[in-house]
């Protein structure tokens, strides 16, 4: 088995571009005039070229390395490689220039030159200060005042007076802004974990965790770094508690801020492209088509290409096949949707162990909804087990949970009765194991588990009956959750019009968008 590091470093080589691997030989030249016979050039030469890695092959291939000098070769290697591409890209880093400011003011201030440090660390500050770095100015200030305190004098006490107040206030900011990073990422690990709030008794427990951990503060004393991340925990708070509008509502602020400091998509696009997803994600909750329209042409056109990044490129595609697929559900066009299917399975092909686990479980769960809503029950069937076969169960459990359901629907309407019956107590054990069964669920699985027993005759008053009660319990805000993850009344609704899903899904978004009213339940009593 490879080591940790081992796998980095062969990540590393493979990811590399032409350009960055041209470069890299370049940059080792440097290091040596026999570069063709440094060990570590040919251990990287090797790694690039095999299609697998192993000690024993590298060993074999390359001479003269003995078994006690590899790992320290592999380090070197990784190092250089790093600070290869570091250089390369060290102009598209937009805190570069600071960090190589302030090293080189430590450089000048060991030569005892405290002059020319301290007029690199004020260039340096005032950089800092334009791109919001907040971390890295305290510590230019920092290192601003040991200088000072060097020779206190007359001519430095209005300086060193002007320095603990800006440290002061760097300070402040820092800290709140880890407080309300550590809510925003407490606030995301228990959307990932459980979704939204499923009864009261989360809803309350949501509610005394944000406001006991909510720090005090007043917006407009807040930086550009304390808004977005307190917007940030605003939109996961009002996502888990239900409340869509101020979901909408701070999702927009945050997209907003961005647009009033242009400078910052430069200095943290992933976090304009977070903001532009959450803002998406909002709007479908909402039923603000127009407004997703736009929104969506917004992100599909933000160039990441000049940022040189993959992981911003990754990011992007993330946030766009997301918005595209839940574009074609509101719509109704699932067929049409399926059509990006290839591409977003190359892109969870390309982005293996790059992005979270939770995101390919969700892709799939969409993946698998665009099948049924498309009358395709066995291609549906085949994603939502790879989201039902995750090794991590108690992972996106409300994912989990609606997966399981949709795919005993989707068994039913293959005709898969005894399938059916077996498998409905399996999901109603799970369920309950997650703290899952509520009136929709348990609903649905009385449903399923009487069906097989009905006439045919019988079978339309049996879906009328169960739309007629999810209707109700659809007035519920609790209860309103299981039809975002699973549109079962459009389905019913199918059935009961000897119609399909797609139909009845689409007939609603275009009646939606002649009344300019949200039809969600459009339904005739009996």
């Amino acid at each position: 088995m490879l080591s940790t590091s081992t796998d980095t470093l062969i990540s590393l080589i493979k990811l590399m571009s032409k350009s960055e691997k041209r470069n890299f030989k370049l940059f080792a030249g440097r290091l040596s005039d026999t570069m063709k016979d440094a060990k570590f050039m040919q251990l990287y030469d090797f790694i690039d070229k095999s299609p697998t890695y192993s000690d024993e092959l590298a060993f074999q291939k390359i001479k003269g390395i003995k078994k006690e000098q590899l790992s320290n070769l592999k380090n070197h290697l990784n190092k250089q490689l790093l600070t290869s591409l570091s250089l390369q890209y060290s102009s598209h880093f937009p805190t570069a220039e600071v960090r190589e400011a302030l090293d080189h003011a430590y450089v000048l201030y060991q030569k005892g030159m405290y002059a020319a440090a301290l007029k690199l660390l004020e260039k340096a500050r005032k950089k800092a200060e334009k791109i919001n770095a907040n971390i890295l100015l305290l510590e230019i200030i920092e290192f601003e005042k040991k200088i000072e305190s060097q020779d206190i004098s007359s001519n430095h006490i209005n300086k060193i007076e002007m320095l603990m107040s800006l440290s002061e206030e760097a300070q402040k900011s820092v800290n709140q802004s880890v407080e309300f990073t550590n809510l925003a990422l407490q606030l995301d690990a228990h959307l990932m974990k459980l979704g939204m709030a499923r009864n009261k008794e989360d809803y309350k427990a949501i509610q005394s965790f944000f406001k006991q951990n909510l720090p005090e503060h007043k917006i407009e004393e807040l930086s550009f770094n304390e808004k977005i991340t307190l917007y940030n925990s605003l939109v996961w708070y009002n996502h888990i508690t239900h409340d869509f509008l101020m979901c909408y509502r701070y999702a927009q602020k945050w997209v907003d801020l961005f647009d009033q400091f242009p400078k910052m998509k430069e200095v943290d696009v992933e976090m304009y492209l977070k903001g532009i997803h959450n803002l998406l994600l909002s709007l479908i909750h909402i039923r603000h088509h127009a407004k997703y329209s736009e929104v969506l042409s917004l992100l599909e056109n933000v160039d990441v290409t000049k940022y040189n990044s993959r992981n911003v490129l990754l990011l992007k595609d993330l946030y766009l096949y997301t918005a595209l697929i839940d574009k074609y559900y509101w719509e109704g066009t699932f067929d049409e949707g399926l059509e990006i299917v290839p591409q977003v399975e190359a892109f969870i092909g390309d982005a293996v162990n790059r992005i979270e686990d939770q995101r390919v479980v969700v892709l799939n769960y969409k993946i698998a909804c665009l099948y049924f809503g498309a009358g395709k029950n066995k291609d549906a069937i085949r994603y939502l087990n790879k989201v039902i076969q995750y090794k991590d169960q108690s992972f996106r459990e409300d994912i989990q949970c609606f997966a399981r359901i949709l795919n005993l629907i989707a068994h039913f309407e293959l005709g898969n009765d005894d399938l059916v019956e077996y498998q409905i107590k399996s999901v109603y054990r799970f369920l309950i194991k997650m703290n899952d069964l509520h009136g929709v669920q348990i609903e649905i699985l009385n449903f399923l588990r009487k069906l097989p027993l009905e006439s045919l005759n019988s079978m339309d008053n049996a879906f009328q009956d169960l739309l007629d009660k999810l209707i109700l319990l659809s007035e519920e805000k609790f209860e309103k959750r299981p039809f975002l993850y699973l549109d079962i009344i459009s389905w019913l609704e199918a059935k009961i019009k000897k119609s399909n899903v797609q139909k009845v899904i689409r007939d609603k978004f275009l009646e939606e968008q002649t009344t300019g009213k949200p039809i969600y339940f459009p339904v005739k009593k009996r």
